[in-house]
């Protein structure tokens, strides 16, 4: 049985601490050693087969024109604001240099020249979209190779160059492309400070003890070593996505600290008993860990899901975020007993401050009580969950309602993915970014290439060319390039809108569907529509296709699962939709904030920006799977009052207020963490840390604290009903509640267990 096996491993790791914490030494050492020799950096690659960019970049590549690979553009303009291209000398002189300097860089296959085009006429400049038509902003555009022959250290090339021509040249210097995107590094060190500091504090005053404040602060910060060193070490192998080790921090931070914290509080209620610290640590990580590895389960299954998608770069960030989400669990079992071990007696004692703050408040006795998590009385969370058992209805109504009233925002939900315009001013990639706006049009940002084999047809290339220069959608078309071995042409244009803009993404489907089809009508000739913003338009559509798949297959998995658990049909029932409840109106927030701009100065954003195409299922996964952590510790609860007492009604006020102040705990840590997150520079780190920090405030407050209470209330005894030959049918593994009764200090007082099952 589950709970035997991590009795013995919870005591083994308490009476032998220190081999314990040695091995985890070991391990950090090893995989940070590992990380150094063989790991990679993070790196984009948003491409998943099938889709019609891919097919475009498919034939780009057949073709080795080199516009296939990687990209990046340098944008100038002169210091002096008086001078331009046109008629300054140095400042042409400087421009001449610098794209030089850029061409000698290692692995750039070419870049464009605009001082060679203003030396053949300031006209051919302007028409090539190299100079502005008023001659101030210039760029150069730089080719790279495909990514896979790439790496961190030629955006870092770019970037120093830059730093240095910036101090050399007239020019003020800036620099933006796909090169940055791919390669670019995430926010992450400061925010996990913050996090930390956050948690810390809260432990403390849950705690009222350093000691035991900093016990969940050390084991994270071990777990998330070892995760994130496996994680770079993947990275060295495959393409880990750039988001990977910030989501996995920061779920790696929220997880790891309220798993120990779960069973931290266990471990003090057992010392609270007269237990010996050693038989402690291993009850609690008999009893609060059977939550912990269920709930990470949970979490990782729900996460290694995405790969129902189809997009490589989604699975392969799952499995990396996966990765410190299992590391949390194994520290959860075995270093923190073995830390608990070597604390002593000494946790089960308030510190002087606290307990100074706690004096004088009365429990339900007349004297001073302590909950397990040694925070103040929890006669106050058992008045709250009478009152709202009391009344259900009301309660139930309003709370339901207000979670519907929040993701009513979802129906206006845009998935896309933010362009450089969405990033603070401090980034060279966003100045470049309003230079290149300024001088050429939105546009310019973000072309499309169209790769087109015209099967010996000679008159398609004309055709397509006119046709696709007359799209309303479309402000210019670059010369065609043809490659003479394949027949296979290239066409850079240039949209009228933004990236990230709508209007971008309805251009892209016209074209697919109506231009390019007219344009080569019914013979053999293809034509594909390829880019950066082609194939960040495509990945969205997929994964929004594939989004409700996902979403039933998580849901039936955690209804089996918990129905499997609890021996129950409703109560699992009612834990999905709470959960769909929760994560709908956590949507609602993140289209509110960052597609309507509510708030969104708070948090530091700029300017409105659909959601990015992958956050809503990486969301709905790790919530999923976080929001069992509380379901399965509560639940696990009330069970066990459940089964102490046969009343339904006590079961759910002594068990809900018992979990109330672990629970509120836990959520304000994982708030913390995530919201330190939320302003990040970078618009995905902002919407996971936002979205994850709503999600999980709703959870543990509106949902875990009213609706269940209320809900659970109204079915009565038919929460653990269970048709007897469902019973017959559901194994008895080793998950079950009620396998846990041997291990638990709770004793049924000789009563019967009551139990719910038609025979």
């Amino acid at each position: 049985m589950l709970s035997k096996v991590l009795l013995r491993l919870g005591t083994n790791a308490a009476r032998h601490p220190w081999r314990v914490i040695a091995a985890w030494l070991v391990a950090a050492t090893l995989a940070v050693l590992a990380a150094v020799a063989f790991g990679g950096r993070p790196a984009d690659s948003m491409t998943a087969p099938g889709l019609d960019s891919q097919r475009a970049a498919e034939l780009i590549e057949r073709a080795g024109t080199g516009q296939e690979g990687m990209t990046a553009h340098v944008v100038v303009t002169p210091l002096d604001g008086g001078a331009t291209f046109f008629g300054d000398d140095g400042a042409r002189t400087a421009l001449t240099r610098l794209r030089a300097e850029v061409t000698r860089l290692p692995h750039v296959l070419g870049t464009s020249d605009p001082a060679g085009a203003l030396d053949a006429g300031g006209d051919t400049a302007v028409r090539g979209g190299l100079v502005s038509a008023d001659g101030r902003i210039a760029v150069v555009r730089v080719q790279y190779p495909d990514q896979s022959r790439l790496s961190a250290e030629d955006l870092d090339a770019l970037v120093a160059l830059g730093d240095r021509l910036r101090a050399e040249l007239p020019l003020r210097v800036e620099m933006g492309g796909n090169l940055f995107y791919a390669f670019s590094d995430a926010d992450g060190g400061l925010s996990e400070l913050i996090g930390l500091l956050a948690a810390a504090a809260i432990l403390f005053l849950a705690f009222g003890s350093l000691v035991a404040a900093a016990l969940p602060i050390g084991m994270a910060v071990f777990g998330l070593t070892v995760g994130v060193a496996t994680m770079t070490v993947l990275a060295g192998v495959t393409d880990v996505p750039t988001f990977a080790p910030v989501l996995g921090s920061m779920v790696g931070l929220g997880v790891g600290i309220d798993y120990a914290l779960f069973v931290l509080a266990r471990h003090r209620e057992y010392l609270a008993r007269g237990l010996d610290p050693q038989e402690a640590a291993g009850r609690a990580v008999a009893t609060a860990g059977r939550p912990v590895v269920f709930a990470g389960g949970t979490v990782v299954v729900s996460i290694l899901g995405m790969a129902v998608a189809n997009v490589p770069f989604m699975t392969v960030g799952g499995l990396a975020v996966s990765i410190v989400v299992l590391t949390m669990v194994l520290a959860s079992v075995t270093l923190l007993p073995a830390f608990l071990g070597v604390a002593g007696p000494r946790l089960g004692r308030a510190g002087r401050i606290v307990r100074a703050l706690r004096a004088g408040r009365p429990g339900r006795s007349g004297r001073r009580r302590d909950t397990e998590a040694g925070a103040v009385p929890a006669a106050g969370w058992r008045r709250w969950i009478g009152h709202v058992s009391r009344h259900p209805v009301p309660y139930a109504v309003g709370a339901v309602g207000l979670l519907l009233t929040a993701t009513l925002p979802v129906l206006g939900l845009r998935v896309g993915l933010p362009d450089d315009g969405s990033l603070p001013q401090s980034r060279t990639e966003r100045r470049a970014y309003d230079l290149v706006a300024e001088g050429f049009g939105p546009g310019t940002n973000g072309p499309l290439v169209i790769a087109a084999d015209p099967a010996g047809d000679p008159g398609v290339l004309d055709r397509l060319v006119a046709t696709v220069a007359a799209d309303p959608g479309i402000a210019s078309v670059a010369p065609t390039h043809v490659d003479r071995a394949t027949g296979i042409a290239t066409l850079v244009v240039f949209p009228t809108t933004s990236p990230q803009d709508k209007a971008t993404a309805d251009t892209i489907a016209r074209l697919r569907t109506e231009v390019l089809p007219a344009a080569i009508g019914p013979g053999p000739a293809r034509a594909h529509v390829g880019g950066a913003a082609a194939s960040l338009s495509d990945v969205g559509e997929r994964t929004s296709q594939r989004l409700p798949v996902f979403v039933a297959a998580v849901l039936a998995l955690s209804f089996l699962l918990l129905m499997l658990v609890f021996r129950s049909v409703l109560v699992p029932l009612k834990a999905v939709l709470l959960n769909l409840l929760s994560i709908g109106a956590a949507y609602g927030i993140m289209v509110a904030v960052f597609q309507w701009g509510w708030g969104g100065a708070l948090i530091g954003l700029e300017a409105t920006v659909p959601i990015v195409s992958f956050i809503p299922m990486f969301l709905f996964a790790i919530l999923f799977g976080l929001s069992m952590d509380y379901e399965v510790f509560l639940l696990s609860r009330v069970r066990e009052e459940y089964l102490r007492t046969g009343d339904n009604g006590t079961a759910i006020v002594e068990g809900v207020s018992g979990t109330a102040r672990i629970i509120t705990s836990a959520a304000l840590i994982m708030v913390a963490v995530f919201l330190s997150f939320a302003v990040a520079d970078d618009p995905s780190a902002k919407m996971f840390g936002l979205g994850l920090a709503t999600a999980i405030f709703i959870d543990a407050t509106v949902v875990r604290m009213v609706l269940v209470p209320a809900t659970m209330t109204l079915l009565g005894r038919a929460n653990w009903w269970l048709p007897g030959w469902l019973d017959r049918m559901l194994p008895r593994g080793p998950v079950g509640i009620d396998a846990a009764d041997d291990t638990d200090l709770e004793s049924t007082g000789g009563a019967p267990r009551p139990r719910l099952v038609d025979r």
